[in-house]
């Protein structure tokens, strides 16, 4: 008898460890939301058993799942092609370069007033070649040998001041256009009678490209390569990440034309939120004309084949690239824009701490830089500046400084802009000495300093209006030979990337979070802290168990979601109504599944990631019909 009761206590204390082994497993279990869903929601005895389960739970979340969990501009560590597969994901398809054609122009040269082209001298013995000027009716002027001065000289340094017949393709797309400049250029930075600077010769040595948003603001600049001199307009230049992403050939051919090291700080002078640079040099009808447009020597220019845009402070601005950004961070956020309440060039614009405050603006009003009480740096600073503007002036033409009817600068005055008229003032000393310190950043609050370069908008701010809508659950049966599941949990949604008005836009993505409880004995929606928090939306300690599928705190997480079809690295159609997302979850009876969807877009620029800051929130109770 005693023997039994022994035996029998025994089993009793045997018993009551296995139940609290099993208590304890459950608890481990509940604490991976992932283990709970359908079958995987079973003990097992072994610890082993669970780890396995835990696996093939993340496994299966990514075999249903994997196609569309991938990020953008993330085919490719080349930073070239890297570059291009951003750019083409923010201002959608990427033409090729072409600097011929219908929608291109040539940058021709003015001296004294007159148009100059290279041509065969045909009144000499073997007709060489001489620059010959001829009037605004096309009458012959006189024959020279050389051009060591012009009316424009270019402002952009490191060129040549006096080039002719560098060309401009332009293509617009919706609110997107795209600028190719081929420019000639030669080291000296003087131009001679040879053969290239005629208008006929395709060769030409420098190749870049700027992307602009009209309504964004996000401006994005390619640069041929800098160990390459000469480049042929003849040729198209295919876009920095090709066509799409399986471009092979045309990625290839990208890699072997720009530049990847990002070298050349372009935004230093296409710094005031437009991609063009309205100067004299361009031969903008607009400016450096007496009668502006209406002018008659305003033949010789470009007309209105590069838009303006006024340039006001408030309008968003941001550089696309992440490779751009890295090269130039300092640039991009020491950069400031101002705007001087009441000074008579507010009127119409803002400037910046950058070139079109500092050389642009003290070229326009035939101005000298000046900043008081300047440190050594800044005097060093303000030195190499001077040094600039004088090899620009030197390069110009007497007639166009002339105080008569030639005078075409300054170029830009106050209240009447590139109108020169006849009796119109110049802008006064101390005016000038309020703008110049403010260009300087040395201004107080008069100038009215904001940054230069807007944040990145999140999905549905800042600027950016489109939101996720139509959240639904839906219980799908599947046979459990095929997946080990029984049931599937579909999380759907509808999301147009509209910002910025561009049908093939691909930046954004979505993080979805869920965990699961018990369905409560009384039912009622979940409280807010039930849900998934934002952190672990955001996957702050993300870790991955299966691809793009893993752990994040206490929530399981399937981080860059896109939409139904659009498989990794593959670009999108475009479409201009809301598309289709949706992610399958394992599913099973008497469980409550509580879910985050957080929304991310992809900068490309110095912000990284940036996400919604609207809570979007789901959860549904599986009941199985009771």
């Amino acid at each position: 008898m005693r023997r039994l009761v022994h035996l029998a206590a025994a089993i009793a204390v045997a018993v009551f460890l296995l139940v609290a082994w099993e208590i304890d497993a459950l608890r481990e279990l509940r604490a991976r939301p992932i283990q709970e869903a359908g079958p995987f929601s079973a003990p097992d005895a072994k610890a082993a058993t669970v780890v396995a389960q835990t696996v093939s739970s993340y496994d299966l979340l990514l075999r249903w799942n994997g196609d569309v969990l991938w990020a953008p501009a993330t085919a490719s560590t080349d930073p070239v092609t890297k570059f291009g597969d951003e750019a083409r994901s923010v201002f959608g398809p990427i033409p090729d370069g072409v600097c011929t054609g219908p929608n291109s122009r040539s940058v021709g040269v003015e001296v004294d007033g007159n148009a100059v082209r290279l041509e065969p001298n045909l009144s000499k013995a073997g007709a060489p070649l001489e620059f010959v000027h001829r009037d605004v009716e096309g009458r012959l002027v006189k024959w020279t040998t050389v051009v060591d001065r012009c009316d424009k000289p270019s402002l952009a340094g490191d060129v040549t001041f006096c080039a002719m017949n560098s060309r401009v393709g332009r293509i617009t797309r919706n609110h997107v256009q795209w600028l190719f400049l081929c420019r000639k250029s030669s080291e000296s930075l003087e131009i001679e009678a040879d053969s290239y600077w005629t208008e006929t010769d395709p060769r030409f040595s420098r190749y870049s490209a700027i992307g602009f948003n009209d309504v964004t603001g996000e401006i994005a600049f390619l640069d041929g390569r800098k160990d390459r001199s000469v480049f042929n307009w003849r040729d198209r230049f295919p876009p920095p990440g090709g066509t799409s992403y399986g471009d092979v050939g045309g990625r290839r051919a990208a890699e072997e034309l720009y530049d990847g090291s990002a070298k050349v700080d372009c935004v230093v002078c296409h710094d005031n939120k437009k991609p063009t640079v309205i100067d004299p040099h361009m031969q903008q009808a607009r400016v450096g004309y007496f009668e502006s447009r209406h002018d008659r020597r305003a033949v010789f220019g470009m007309g209105n084949f590069l838009p303006g845009r006024v340039s006001r402070q408030e309008l968003p601005f941001r550089v696309i690239g992440s490779g751009y950004a890295a090269a130039h961070a300092g640039t991009l956020l020491g950069a400031k824009s101002f705007l001087i309440d009441g000074h008579p060039c507010s009127d119409c614009h803002s400037l910046t701490t950058l070139e079109s405050g500092r050389r642009f603006a003290a070229d326009a009003t035939g101005k000298t830089p000046v900043i008081t009480s300047a440190t050594v740096m800044q005097n060093a600073a303000l030195f190499a500046q001077k040094i600039a503007l004088g090899l620009v002036q030197n390069h110009r033409t007497e007639w166009a400084s002339a105080s008569g009817a030639g005078r075409i600068s300054p170029w830009m005055v106050p209240e009447h802009g590139g109108n020169l008229w006849r009796g119109v003032r110049t802008l006064n000393e101390e005016d000038w000495l309020r703008l110049s310190q403010c260009a300087w950043g040395l201004g107080e609050a008069e100038c009215g300093y904001k940054p230069l370069f807007t944040q990145c908008p999140p999905p549905g701010g800042g600027g950016d209006t489109f939101v996720p809508v139509d959240f639904s659950a839906d219980v799908h049966s599947q046979p459990a030979a095929a997946s080990g599941a029984r049931m599937i949990l579909r999380l759907s949604w509808k999301y147009l990337n509209g910002y910025g008005y561009v049908p093939a836009r691909d930046d954004v993505r979505f993080n979805v979070a869920f965990e699961t409880t018990d369905v409560p004995l009384v039912r009622g929606p979940p409280t807010q802290h039930e849900y998934p928090t934002i952190d672990e939306g955001k996957g702050k300690d993300f870790v991955a168990e299966a691809g793009g599928v893993g752990r994040s705190g206490s929530a399981t997480l399937l981080k860059d979601v896109s939409f139904v079809g659009h498989k990794k690295w593959t670009d999108p159609l475009p479409s201009n109504v809301a598309r289709l997302y949706s992610v399958d979850i394992p599913a099973a009876c008497g469980r409550r599944y509580l879910f985050r969807i957080l929304p991310k877009r992809f900068c490309f620029d110095n912000s990284g990631e940036r996400f919604s800051e609207t809570e979007h929130l789901f959860y549904k109770d599986m009941y199985c019909g009771k």
